[in-house]
């Protein structure tokens, strides 16, 4: 069992000039569970994943990871860029974009995190590489470069070197999203694998199926705002909001799950 961090959301907004782009938003992410974000595009979803390891930096609100402000040292003062650096060292965050090295093996783009940040040696690091990729699958890749690589292996090679800096809580921003549809269930698969072994993940998601079935609760959003949380067959079965009906309806119409 993985060590596993909760997440408090307090009435965040942000704001983009004059646009609104989160509005009094709070969620209440608790450890070891896996909380999905859903909603149409420009919801907000991928904002509010951000400002969770102060990416994007919220203006009103705030959030708290395991009870402890995360981007500020007390409301409307930024913490030090050193303080957030720390914070930032139990968070891993896998994006729609792998953001791997080129010149690098997948083995060493796993490794380079550990020995920056982490100070390992680089036998230990490209040891630990090694054990993570093992994990996702790709213990036979561990001397390719991302262009002798599917997306979807790069992107298991993403989480990977996010599960190898022992993080205690996961932000996924559409994983899948980039992928072709056939190399979409390789990576729903690790995932599902961290979500099994108590890791708290937060994942923005379009994949349905996956949250439907994954997910100990699901968020969703729209413009801004966060109208329900509940359990997958809370949302999916018997939405209480007409929002949430339309937003299902217009992607059955695509999509099955």
């Amino acid at each position: 069992m993985v060590q596993a961090s909760s997440v408090e959301v307090r009435n965040v907004d942000k704001f983009y000039g004059p646009f609104q782009a989160l509005k009094n938003v709070s969620l209440s992410i608790p450890a070891g569970k896996v909380t999905c974000l859903i909603g149409p595009s420009g919801s907000g979803k991928s904002t509010l994943l951000r400002c969770m390891n102060f990416l994007e930096e919220y203006d009103r609100g705030e959030i708290r990871i395991d009870g402890k402000l995360i981007g500020y040292d007390a409301p409307g003062r930024k913490m030090s860029a050193r303080n957030l650096r720390q914070m930032r060292r139990s968070i891993g965050m896998v994006f729609q974009q792998f953001n791997l090295w080129p010149h690098m093996t997948a083995q060493e783009n796993v490794a380079e995190g550990l020995v920056r940040v982490r100070g390992m040696s680089k036998p230990e690091a490209m040891a630990r590489a090694a054990t993570e990729l093992g994990k996702v699958g790709l213990a036979d890749k561990l001397g390719n470069y991302p262009s002798r690589l599917s997306g979807g292996q790069q992107q298991r090679v993403a989480i990977a070197r996010a599960v190898a800096m022992e993080p205690k809580l996961m932000l996924f921003d559409e994983p899948t999203s980039a992928l072709d549809p056939e190399l979409v269930g390789e990576v729903l698969n690790v995932m599902k694998a961290l979500a099994a072994a108590g890791m708290t993940m937060v994942v923005v998601t379009h994949e349905m199926g996956f949250a439907a079935h994954v997910a100990d609760q699901v968020a969703f959003l729209e413009k801004g705002e966060l109208v329900a949380v509940d359990s997958p067959a809370g949302i999916f079965h018997a939405p209480k909001d007409e929002r949430i009906w339309n937003f299902l309806r217009t992607y059955n119409e695509r999509n099955s799950f």
